[in-house]
């Protein structure tokens, strides 16, 4: 068959199936006729592509959110901190679980580090108001943590905002 007409095919397939005149099946199985299959691999990849930035966005709003959590909710401790695990441990779980099937995991990491980092700080100030030690303590814990991570899964982005975040930290003790 000409190539032209089949492109016309596969457009007036991919015309009805998004309009609804054909059952889902019918314009795939048309379509895997018409294209030999390739279609329906570029439909997938597409598919899983517009899923991961979906996800991605959804870790990105959960950054605002703790911080609205955290800074102006009348929430108990327990209760902001049990959310944050939370949200901490969906990034977490993100990661892992997608992680041979996508590239586009930073999103979740960096949202996990913010998370922890708010949550960490917000934890600190309501448990010891006055201790600036104890705050200087846990930023350094998250720091190094940023670092290490940094360092085993090679993230440059993690282990200089570790580095740095350490020297800014012992700047600031000691000036």
């Amino acid at each position: 068959m000409d190539e032209n007409r089949k492109k016309v095919i596969v457009n007036e397939i991919l015309y009805w199936k998004k309009s609804r005149m054909l059952p889902d099946r019918y314009c795939d199985y048309l379509l895997a006729l018409y294209t030999e299959g390739s279609q329906l691999k570029e439909i997938k990849k597409h598919k899983n592509k517009m899923v991961l930035y979906l996800a991605n966005l959804i870790f990105l709003l959960l950054i605002p959110i703790s911080a609205l959590l955290i800074y102006f909710t009348e929430l108990s401790i327990i209760l902001q901190t049990a959310i944050l695990i939370l949200f901490i441990s969906a990034c977490i779980f993100f990661v892992f679980y997608f992680s041979s099937k996508a590239k586009l995991m930073h999103i979740p990491i960096i949202s996990a580090a913010l998370i922890l980092l708010m949550g960490a700080v917000g934890l600190v100030s309501e448990i010891y108001p006055e201790n600036q030690k104890v705050l200087y303590a846990a930023l350094v814990i998250n720091c190094v943590l940023w670092l290490f991570a940094g360092l085993k899964f090679k993230f440059q982005y993690l282990w200089i905002s570790g580095t740095l975040g350490c020297f800014l930290i012992i700047i600031s003790i000691f000036v």
